[in-house]
């Protein structure tokens, strides 16, 4: 069954870090770009970062550019996301998807993205 499930998400304080995880089954992990998108309550959901199947690709929205890195393990079929200097802006439920390709568009649409996870939740706050 092809499944994506996000975990890691938490409360942390302004400044802080959290490693988020996408883990894949029923597919085979390499021939896809995995994308992360967050989408905060009343806002649009958000692309927040994309990796190809090598992790030769990835993109980043601006928001996050030198905060968070994306990386993953194809042996594990894991996508991780590192957040680090995080804001209370970041705060959202954070989602992780799939898209067919082996190079991440400039730009990270969630409407060419599919097979969603249930999301996990990020709260910056102190």
């Amino acid at each position: 069954q092809l499944q994506l499930v996000e975990s890691g998400g938490g409360l942390v304080q302004p400044g802080g870090s959290l490693r988020l995880s996408c883990a894949a089954s029923g597919f085979v992990l390499n021939y896809y770009l995995i994308g992360w998108f967050r989408q905060a309550p009343g806002k649009e959901r958000e692309g927040v970062s994309c990796i190809s199947g090598s992790g030769g690709s990835t993109r980043y929205g601006d928001s996050v550019k030198g905060r968070f890195t994306i990386s993953r393990d194809n042996a594990k079929n894991t996508v991780y996301l590192q957040m680090n200097s995080l804001k209370p802006e970041d705060t959202g439920i954070y989602y992780c998807a799939r898209l067919y390709g082996n190079w991440c568009p400039n730009r990270i649409e969630s409407t060419d993205f599919r097979s969603w996870g249930q999301g996990t939740q990020v709260t910056v706050s102190s």
